[in-house]
């Protein structure tokens, strides 16, 4: 039985990747009382379970196939109490052991006269299963939507704002947007027409340039891409009624890149650069 108990030893295993934890205590013929071995091993095991949040302890009794029914129901279910005392000295909450029943004996079901003895030791036992709580569902908490264009400056504005005009695409290489990007401009204009308190600067930026360069404008042939993005806005606006003086217009070349993809340093930006109280 002592080599039996130290083969045991070196094959027990406690998966904490699997839902439940199981461990097994096993005993001397006849005996309740937790050898000694055994009981080191158990407290092992109560280690490494004592942070886990438990929902269920589950110990279950067994003997072996030899003596009556009735002595084999009395002998497992004081096997089980046996352990169930083990947790409770050991601080666990009893009211998490919801089940601690004797089963009674194991039949053998192969019997090789070789291993008859070692296949009853296997049934002299303990088998404790411990359910842990299921981790709580994840809260998803969706991220705020950041605000568009329309509503940052229909928004609280101050000096020194930035705005990033969005989903206003250029034909690549030149100063003029798509037919989609015009009416996305069409909306901006409408709002800043109306908000006659809002002065600004428009600033256009290029990517793919070598340094601080700016990109060649393919119409003019000239190198400065981004101020003459930045004036087709400046004209654009003009046009949809808001007045020249409040804005003025700069090419910003390639002097604050975003970092990240290329497609993220072309763009058009305002910069507030004067709010006067609204009569």
């Amino acid at each position: 039985m002592k080599s039996l108990i130290i083969f045991l030893c070196f094959c027990f295993q406690l998966s904490f990747a699997q839902k439940e934890l199981k461990h097994e205590v096993y005993f001397e013929t006849d005996q309740h009382d937790i050898p000694e071995t055994e009981h080191s091993r158990l407290l092992l095991f109560l280690s490494k379970i004592k942070d886990i949040n438990i929902e269920k302890v589950t110990i279950y009794g067994f003997t072996d196939d030899r003596g009556s029914d009735n002595y084999n129901l009395v002998l497992s279910q004081n096997r089980a109490d046996a352990i169930k005392k083990v947790f409770s000295d050991n601080k666990f909450d009893e009211s998490k052991m919801t089940n601690v029943d004797g089963k009674g004996k194991i039949l053998v079901n192969i019997i090789k006269e070789n291993d008859l003895n070692k296949i009853r030791g296997l049934n002299r036992k303990v088998e404790i299963i411990v359910t842990p709580l299921s981790p709580p569902e994840p809260v998803v908490v969706e991220a705020p939507k950041p605000e568009s264009t329309e509503d940052l400056l229909k928004g609280d504005l101050k000096e020194g704002d930035k705005i990033l005009l969005e989903n206003l695409l250029f034909r690549t290489g030149y100063s003029y947007l798509t037919k989609e990007s015009k009416l996305v401009l069409d909306r901006i204009a409408e709002i800043l027409a109306k908000r006659t308190n809002i002065y600004f600067t428009i600033e256009g930026h290029v990517c793919c340039t070598q340094g601080q360069r700016d990109a060649v404008d393919r119409k003019t042939k000239k190198r400065n891409l981004s101020l003459a993005r930045a004036k087709y806005i400046y004209d654009y606006l003009i046009d949809k009624g808001v007045k020249h003086y409040r804005m003025k217009f700069a090419g910003m070349r390639r002097k604050y890149p975003l970092g990240g993809e290329p497609e993220l340093d072309r763009r058009v930006e305002i910069v507030v650069t004067r709010v006067y109280d609204e009569d």
